[in-house]
């Protein structure tokens, strides 16, 4: 497809079908949280709004990750009800949400902002954007503990997907170059479905090298979807200090309805942050590069530990991280999960979206009344003795002790809680919890 240039947003490079369309049109919004290694693909970009990416500051992006977080542990209660493994992106969602937000208005746009804490709010716009760059910023090669040159790859890729004749409004295709430098991708969501479908889960499985050949199942898209808003989120990245795999051996792991499991268990003797509570232990393992981290929790208790985690209580935590020699036993682990998300979604508190007849997305087209019809989320996290590999990223926050202190031992031979942060911002990218380690559901 040519690439359209300057003022005519609004024009595609095909001409308007004669079919008469109904009222109310679909819009899919698509959060994907991926790991594996490798290059990317993408298909063409048909047009974009003739504007540079904002630029941005580092208070914008901590503010963001602030919200995000809050969002995320909000949509975490409403994924994990299962009690079993479970790991979601949140940064990923809240992108892709943020995608759509740009072009809410009214009561639609209130009911995003309760939900999403703010992030991608009109007096928000360059947050999203900020942290979106920096997370990107993360890739690089860093030496390990013994000086190694070891890579983290830290990608995140947006793209709209939009109905061929379909007339976006010229602001929000800026909002979409500006905020998360997307250029709009032309399918043809009437004549065939099916082929829009493949077409946008071939992307997907460029982005994430193949880790997620099928993103949109048999469906998801039909006739009346118009605009389908991906985020990909792309990570791999070696541990500082690798456990050494002559180490790994079989253990025991209590599993969370009680019985009990031998899984390959890791071994690393190091100095880690590590922090306690009447009812927890957490270590962070850090990743080449001193900017993202895995902070592992170890609650006596999980239900009840989950039932009073927020915000604030999981920054305690990471807060009160100090240096010390641990002696770590950690299985290694393999989560995935594929979900709709639109039913947390409603229960969070934006029904109104995913209403036809009253959703208002008026922002994004004049054209035809939008909704959105589906929030699809799929994540997986591979976690072995060279390093980490998923859709996430987070920051590791170490501490200095005034005294040295006595090595202390922590065995997570029940379930856990991982956060993976990322250290300048604190957003939480990936997030999750392992119930059962032989297992990857």
């Amino acid at each position: 497809m040519n690439e359209m240039h300057g003022r005519n947003y609004g024009r595609t490079c095909a001409v308007m079908a004669g079919m008469k369309r109904q009222l109310a049109a679909a819009f899919v919004v698509v959060a994907v949280f991926v790991n594996g290694c490798g290059s990317a693909t993408s298909g063409d970009v048909a047009f974009a709004a003739d504007v540079a990416r904002a630029s941005t500051s580092p208070a914008d992006a901590i503010t963001t990750a602030s919200s995000i977080n809050a969002f995320g542990l909000d949509l975490y209660r409403q994924v994990g009800t299962s009690g079993g493994n479970v790991v979601i992106s949140p940064a990923s969602v809240a992108i892709a949400l943020a995608m759509a937000r740009a072009g809410a208005r009214g009561l639609t746009a209130a009911q995003m902002d309760t939900v999403l804490h703010g992030a991608g709010s009109d007096v928000n716009t360059a947050g999203i954007n900020a942290l979106d760059q920096g997370l990107a910023a993360r890739t690089g090669t860093f030496p390990d503990a013994g000086g190694h040159a070891l890579p983290v790859t830290l990608r995140i890729a947006n793209a709209p997907f939009a109905q061929r004749d379909l007339s976006l409004a010229p602001a929000y295709l800026e909002a979409l170059a500006s905020r998360f430098g997307a250029g709009v991708r032309l399918v043809d969501y009437e004549a065939d479905p099916e082929a829009a479908r493949q077409l946008i889960n071939a992307w997907v499985g460029g982005q994430t090298e193949g880790r997620i050949p099928e993103l949109l199942g048999a469906g998801v898209i039909t006739p009346l979807t118009r605009l389908t808003l991906v985020n990909a989120i792309y990570l791999k990245a070696a541990w500082e200090t690798a456990f050494p795999a002559e180490a790994t051996e079989p253990g025991s792991f209590t599993r969370a309805v009680g019985s009990s499991v031998n899984v390959p268990m890791m071994r690393l003797s190091a100095g880690l942050g590590y922090a306690e509570g009447s009812s927890w232990q957490a270590v962070e393992l850090p990743y080449v590069g001193g900017s993202l981290a895995l902070d592992v929790i170890v609650p006596a208790d999980l239900a009840t530990f989950e039932a009073g985690l927020t915000p604030q209580s999981l920054a305690a935590i990471t807060t009160a991280l100090q240096v010390r020699e641990v002696d770590l036993a950690l299985p290694k682990f393999s989560v995935q999960t594929a979900t709709s998300l639109s039913n947390a979604l409603k229960t969070l508190g934006m029904p109104l979206a995913f209403d036809p007849e009253r959703a208002d997305f008026s922002g994004i087209t004049a054209q035809e009344r939008l909704f959105i019809a589906d929030v699809v989320h799929q994540a997986n996290i591979d976690v072995d003795e060279k390093g980490t590999t998923a859709s996430a990223a987070s920051a590791v926050v170490m501490g200095g002790s005034a005294a040295p202190a006595a090595p202390v031992t922590l065995r997570v031979d029940h379930p856990f809680l991982f956060v993976l942060r990322d250290i300048p911002t604190g957003a939480i990218v990936f997030l999750g919890r392992v119930a059962d380690p032989s297992t990857k559901g």
